[in-house]
């Protein structure tokens, strides 16, 4: 199990990877995001996508789902998140992309209320296959001190 005390500001990783279907596509947008040019093709060649294309949303989705499935691989003490500081989407995503993501981690400290738990802050920016960047964000994550008696 990795825990905060694990942890060294600058480490940076790359994982994941994430194809994206159309199907998916459609029905991430269907529940969640009905726009028409993530729903019907004809109505996306009309826009400046030009074809069908991902919610935002959907990649975020997509990226959280990469970000997870590393941390249980590496056994991450994660105890959820306060938030995201900014989040953009740099380009649009495509069914038949295939995503991966670079993180950094940017700082941390330990939670002045709270011993047994450590506030960390990463950069991540997930690419698509031609490693053009598709989303970037700065994200805030809470995870579990391994020893709260301890100094920092």
């Amino acid at each position: 199990m990795q825990y905060y005390e694990d942890l060294v500001v600058g480490t940076k990783q790359a994982f994941g990877e994430y194809a994206v279907t159309r199907e998916e596509v459609t029905r991430f947008a269907e529940s969640y995001d009905p726009q028409p040019f993530h729903l019907d093709d004809a109505a996306a060649a009309q826009t400046h996508f030009g074809r069908l294309s991902a919610s935002g949303w959907h990649t975020c989705s997509m990226t959280m789902r990469m970000m997870v499935d590393h941390w249980k691989e590496h056994a991450m003490a994660s105890l959820g998140s306060p938030g995201i500081d900014e989040l953009r989407w740099l380009r649009p995503v495509y069914p038949g992309d295939v995503l991966r993501v670079e993180s950094e981690l940017v700082s941390k400290r330990r939670s002045a209320s709270r011993r047994d738990m450590g506030l960390i802050k990463s950069h991540q920016t997930t690419f698509n296959q031609h490693d053009k960047p598709v989303l970037s964000m700065v994200s805030n994550g809470l995870i579990k001190v391994r020893d709260p008696e301890a100094d920092d």
